[in-house]
Order: C-alpha cells, then sequence, then structure tokens
C-alpha cells in the first residue's frame, strides 16, 4: 500500500475508534454500573431494599433462635410438669428455675390467681366472681399476652414480603425511564443501544424478590409454628383449669404435648 492510501484511510479508522472507547463495554454493564449512574432517587429505592432486607433477617434470625429455645424449654417443662408428684413441687420448681417459656408463665399465674383468690377473695373489682371465674379470666389473659408475645414483628416481615417486590418494580420503571431518555438524546435507538441500559434497569425487580422471597418464607415458618405451639399452650390451659379446679386431670392428659 502506497503512502497516500494509507494516509487516506486514516480519517476514517480514527473515529470508529473513538466511538468504541466512548460507550461503556458490554463487560462495564451490571449491578455496580447501575447504581453508580443512576440517579438519587434509584439510589434511594436501592437503599430502602437494603433496609428492608436486613431488618427482614434480622427477625427471621432473632424470632426463630427464640422459637427453638421456646420449644425446647417447653417441652422440658411439660415432661416435668405432668411427671411431678404435686403442685408444691411444679411451684417449687418455677421458683427454683425461673419462667423461661409460655407454658411455665401461665402456671405460674394460674397457681398464683388461685391462691390469691383463696386468701383474700374478690377484694377487687378485677376480682369479682367466684374461684374459677377468675381463674378463667386469668388463665385467657396471659394467653392474650404470650400471643402477642410470639406474634410481635411478624406483621413487619409480611409488610416487607408484601411491598418489596413493588419496590424494586419501582426502581426498575425508573431505570427504564431514564435509560430511555439518554437513548433518545443520543439518538441511537438500535437494539444494542437499548438492551444495556434496559437490562440495568431489571436488576432493581431482582432485589426486590430477593428481598421479598426470605421475608415471605420466613413470616410463613415464623407463623405456623407459633399457630401450632398456641394451639398445644390453649389445650394445656384446659387442663390445667381442670386441674387447678378438680385436682384431677382428665384422661389422656397433656403429656403428649
Amino acid at each position: 500500500m502506497t503512502l497516500p492510501a494509507v494516509a487516506a484511510s486514516l480519517p476514517a479508522a480514527l473515529p470508529a475508534s473513538a466511538a468504541v472507547t466512548s460507550e461503556p463495554a458490554a463487560s462495564d454493564l451490571g449491578f455496580v454500573h447501575f447504581i453508580h449512574q443512576t440517579d438519587a432517587v434509584g439510589q434511594g429505592l436501592f437503599l430502602i431494599l437494603v433496609l428492608m432486607s436486613l431488618v427482614s433477617w434480622g427477625l427471621i434470625l432473632t424470632k426463630g433462635v427464640a422459637l427453638v429455645r421456646r420449644q425446647k424449654r417447653s417441652r422440658a417443662f411439660l415432661d416435668f410438669f405432668w411427671n411431678a408428684t404435686s403442685l408444691e413441687a411444679v411451684q417449687g420448681e418455677i421458683a427454683a428455675k425461673g419462667v423461661h417459656e409460655p407454658f411455665a408463665h401461665l402456671t405460674a399465674h394460674a397457681m398464683h390467681a388461685q391462691a390469691h383468690h383463696a386468701r383474700f377473695g374478690a377484694a377487687k373489682l378485677e376480682e369479682a366472681g367466684s374461684a374459677q371465674e377468675f381463674l378463667t379470666r386469668t388463665i385467657k389473659k396471659v394467653l392474650d399476652e404470650i400471643t402477642m408475645n410470639m406474634e410481635s414483628g411478624l406483621s413487619v416481615l409480611a409488610t416487607i414480603g408484601a411491598t418489596a417486590p413493588f419496590v424494586g418494580l419501582f426502581g426498575t420503571v425508573w431505570g427504564v425511564y431514564h435509560a430511555l431518555l439518554a437513548i433518545g438524546a443520543t439518538g441511537a435507538g438500535t437494539l444494542d443501544k437499548v438492551a444495556g441500559p434496559v437490562g440495568e434497569a431489571l436488576i432493581m425487580t431482582g432485589v426486590g424478590l430477593a428481598v421479598a422471597i426470605p421475608a415471605v418464607m420466613g413470616y410463613n415458618w415464623l407463623t405456623r409454628s407459633n399457630r401450632v405451639w398456641g394451639a398445644r399452650l390453649d389445650a394445656f390451659a384446659f387442663e390445667l383449669f381442670t386441674f387447678l379446679s378438680t385436682g384431677q386431670t382428665l384422661k389422656g392428659s397433656g403429656q403428649a404435648n
């Protein structure tokens, strides 16, 4: 090739090379690039999703550990309770080891209510009625308190599981909108110019789903476990009321629980 031909080819080659370097390579596109190039709204939505994820995982771990401990301690107390020789032995065990799970908590309050009413009678309006009526009200009140304690925080998990996908979808719509505006401003409407920015915007939907799925699964697991143990606690409360009222357990007592 002659020197004039090489010189003539240079102007055509240089703009093409400059055009290649001005566009981000396909390997540069991705999650980090999307977070860096998005505006304050997109980054704020991403921060909200991160906070949602931290809160949901914190609740799942803390409530899960508490649930496992509660189940283990409840089994131990029920085994002791139904093999105890007398109520005095149960009361002594509770006084010595304290109350660390719902069944012992319910037993301690029920026994205290019975002893209090037998000693002082109906001295207040809340103590009105017979001993059985006062014992029934006490057991119901304690059951409500235990249920509220077990279900605390689950509404937050349900809210995160329901709203996180929509927060991610909002981020995707916002990202696609700005990507299309940028593409329209440059006038490059080919598929290779549109697919990259739009694909990056879809990352926010994926993040929303990644936050929502563990929250929903954790909520279902904790809700079912609380429902099972709540039913066992109700059955135990009925047995406990009968035992405190008559001094005898029913046939097929709560040892199976």
